[in-house]
């Protein structure tokens, strides 16, 4: 006989996903129709065994009950043809010997109305007692991971975070043993069921044979064999059950052998994978209830081609909550809960927030997340790109041997013409051999990702900074800084110390190694700012306070450049001092300022270069004349920065820019 092709997989206890939530649920449903089934096949029985006034009518009755078996259409009915076969024969046997079952109620009482009800009675009240079990286990599962989940970050109180690991273990632990009874009880009542409806039908056409010697001639030569195949048939299926048990009960005791790390959460030892294109596991998700109430709710997501996809317990399918293609994800602070993370749409309107369990399973969703956006699983070997991709991002941050060895369509070091300042050293650069990378930043060095506002500015909150850069400190300067004063809006990406302010070669690495860090880091938030180029200074300022969060000195800025391929980024390099050693002069030292801008990173570098020159005709009255008669002019009497819809000499001096770029 074939064996049941559907069980419940006591593996998948322990994770308790939607899907086998769903798949217990169709064992549910049939366990509950078996009862039903049961109870009015029991009710038959017992009509034919207290009415035998009328046990042609029970009888009857009872033959269309057996016949009803295959109408009952169980979810996990494959395997049950040959009982169904062998139900239609026997009601067609009880029409038949419809007449002499007036004195069989002593053996009915104990070979078939017995049976069943011991059936019912032990494995169906098991059933629903272990359901019950089952119930409680997993509410006080839910309830211990809630607490756990509000387990503060911040001032962390260790005696409570072992308490919480403890009783999420401990609940943890007792549901997996539930489930694995409940799971192991659903999976033998598949073959007990199935003895149940033939064992006492068995017992109760033996007993028509021997207590009907009237009928015997009519009975047992046609019926013999169709005895013994089911004799044998029930004999088989327990068997099946006994060896079914029997290894339910090993895969019992080795999956409770494992140690209690298992059940606790954040005890991760495995390291995290960085390449994966597909992610399933429960997080909570931040929802707002009220306009400044908000509930956390902990829900199965599971990313699904470029889509993430949310399924509640009991859900045949998940439906989808966002599309993945082009989003961003960042690491986000959120109401003093560990491991959260915020996911944003492509155009910014949808969000939403979800808190991991572990630290292991934030980074790899982040990661996972970051990997689809970048359409990654449209790739004919997805899991080969993703692998790819995070040696190369990891590469990037190694520097390399030579900038000779630069790949082919890589920026050309020479190209830039704004940050060359220095005009006898580029030149013996070009002579001489490349400078290796150790040699322009070195190795480890920190790299800083954002600006903070100086201490005295919250001395201070009423000094602020007019759009065009002007503070009250800066009234004696005005007239300084009023031949040039030109804003741009930029994004600061990242500044680390540099061995040499000479070389452009070392705004390039800073730029190389700022952007592969951020990537490696999966660091994208960026703060716009406004970078303000005078005739004196460099001011990079806040757009919404004002606040001149840092300056340099146009003297400092010792080289600057824009990257040869985006033409957006630029970067400039500021020369200081280091009074560390006790040097009165001190030692210089240099630092790399890299930004993204909304426009063209030449047009930064064109008017930094241009303040350079102002600054050095400022030393000369008729050089100072002469640059001024030269370059346009406004009504104010400031320089007229270069625009396309200039006239024809400011379309030349941009020709000119264009060249020398």
């Amino acid at each position: 006989m074939p064996a049941v092709h559907h069980k419940l997989l006591l593996e998948d206890a322990l994770q308790d996903s939607p899907q086998t939530r769903s798949l217990l649920s169709v064992f549910e449903e049939d366990a509950g129709m078996l009862t039903d089934y049961t109870n009015q096949l029991l009710q038959s029985m017992q009509r034919v065994f207290g009415a035998q006034s009328e046990m042609g009518l029970a009888t009857e009755q009872l033959s269309q009950q057996l016949l009803d078996y295959e109408k009952k259409n169980f979810s996990l009915g494959k395997g049950d043809e040959e009982v169904i076969i062998t139900l239609q024969n026997f009601a067609k046997t009880v029409g038949e010997l419809n007449s002499l079952h007036s004195e069989l109620a002593n053996q009915m009482a104990d070979s078939m109305v017995f049976p069943l009800i011991q059936f019912r009675e032990k494995d169906l009240t098991e059933i629903s007692t272990l359901k019950e079990i089952f119930g409680i286990a997993t509410d006080e599962h839910e309830a211990a991971m809630v607490k756990y989940s509000r387990l503060p970050k911040k001032k962390e109180n260790e005696k409570l975070k072992s308490d919480l690991v403890k009783e999420v273990a401990y609940t943890r632990r007792k549901q997996h043993q539930a489930s694995l009874q409940y799971y192991c009880a659903l999976n033998a009542l598949q073959y007990r069921k199935r003895v149940a409806m033939l064992e006492p039908m068995l017992g109760y056409t033996q007993a028509q044979i021997g207590f009907f010697k009237k009928g015997i001639e009519l009975v047992s030569k046609k019926m013999d064999n169709f005895l013994s195949s089911v004799s044998n048939m029930t004999q088989n299926i327990q068997a099946q059950l006994d060896t079914e048990a029997e290894a339910m009960r090993g895969s019992q005791r080795e999956f409770l052998s494992v140690e209690d790390t298992v059940y606790m959460p954040d005890k991760d030892t495995d390291p995290v994978n960085r390449t994966l294109i597909q992610k399933a596991g429960y997080l909570n998700i931040r929802n707002k209830t009220g306009l400044v109430t908000t509930a956390w709710d902990r829900l199965y997501f599971f990313t699904q081609g470029g889509n993430l996809m949310c399924q509640p317990r009991g859900a045949v399918a998940g439906g989808m909550v966002l599309d993945l293609d082009n989003s961003s994800v960042m690491a986000v602070e959120c109401e003093d809960r560990r491991y959260c993370f915020q996911i944003t749409s492509p155009s910014g309107k949808t969000s939403m927030i979800l808190q991991a369990e572990s630290k292991r399973e934030y980074e790899e969703w982040i990661c996972t997340v970051n990997n689809i956006s970048r359409q990654i699983y449209l790739t004919d070997n997805p899991e080969a790109v993703a692998i790819r991709l995070n040696q190369s991002a990891i590469q990037a941050v190694t520097p390399i041997t030579s900038f000779e060895k630069r790949p082919e369509g890589s920026p050309n070091p020479d190209r830039a013409k704004p940050g060359g300042v220095h005009a006898s050293s580029s030149g013996s650069q070009k002579t001489g051999a490349a400078p290796e990378p150790e040699d322009l930043i070195a190795p480890g060095t920190p790299i800083q990702f954002d600006i903070m506002l100086p201490a005295s500015e919250f001395q201070d909150q009423n000094r602020r900074t007019n759009p065009f850069g002007e503070t009250d400190d800066d009234c004696s300067t005005e007239s300084d800084d009023s031949l040039l004063q030109q804003v741009f809006a930029v994004r600061f990406q990242g500044s680390m110390a540099v061995r040499c302010g000479n070389n452009q070669e070392v705004i390039y690495e800073a730029m190389r190694q700022v952007l592969a860090a951020r990537a490696i880091h999966n660091i994208f938030r960026t703060t716009e700012s406004h970078l303000m180029v005078t005739s004196s200074s460099l001011r990079l300022i806040d757009p919404q306070t004002q606040v001149t969060r840092i300056s340099f000195q146009l003297g400092e800025v010792c080289q600057f450049a824009a990257h040869q391929e985006n033409g957006r980024l630029m970067g400039f390099v500021v020369e200081g001092r280091d009074w560390s050693d006790g040097d009165e002069e001190g030692e210089p030292s240099f630092s790399a300022f890299i930004f993204e801008s909304n426009t063209e990173g030449e047009k930064i570098c064109y008017t930094i270069n241009l303040a350079k020159d102002i600054t050095e005709a400022k030393k000369d009255p008729e050089a100072l004349a002469q640059l001024m008669k030269n370059m346009p002019l406004t009504n104010d009497g400031k320089f007229l920065l270069l625009e396309p819809e200039t006239g024809d000499t400011t379309n030349g001096a941009e020709e000119d820019l264009e060249s020398e770029a």
